[in-house]
């Protein structure tokens, strides 16, 4: 099954502990159905000195994966939250907003 989100769209969390916060995608994986959102779902890891990425070793805060169906695709329309269909339009598999019906812009500066 392939995943409607891609690295860099805009979503909202729809249900659990960070119900209602925003933030754009950073990594998908669609294997195991979970997308990494920036700002949701902080978690904490304890990292020894001399580990790779925290030489000096601490406490690193980082996001962790949340399940893709706890998030929606944010219509930029109206900043709200919208399912998402795909529609052969011209020849080409395009997203498209339930609500408004409008082509899902594609991400910023992401590379799939």
């Amino acid at each position: 099954m392939t995943l409607r989100m891609r690295k860099g769209d805009l979503v909202q969390v729809v249900s659990g502990s960070d119900k209602g916060k925003q933030g754009r995608i950073t990594e998908v994986r669609s294997s195991a159905q979970k997308v990494r959102v920036e700002g949701i779902r902080m978690q904490k890891r304890h990292l020894k000195p001399g580990r790779s990425g925290a030489r000096a070793g601490g406490i690193v805060e980082q996001e962790g994966f949340i399940a893709v169906s706890t998030v929606m695709l944010v219509d930029p329309t109206d900043d709200k939250p919208s399912r998402v269909k795909m529609e052969d339009r011209d020849g080409a598999r395009v997203r498209v907003f339930v609500r408004s019906g409008n082509l899902v812009p594609e991400p910023t500066g992401a590379s799939s």
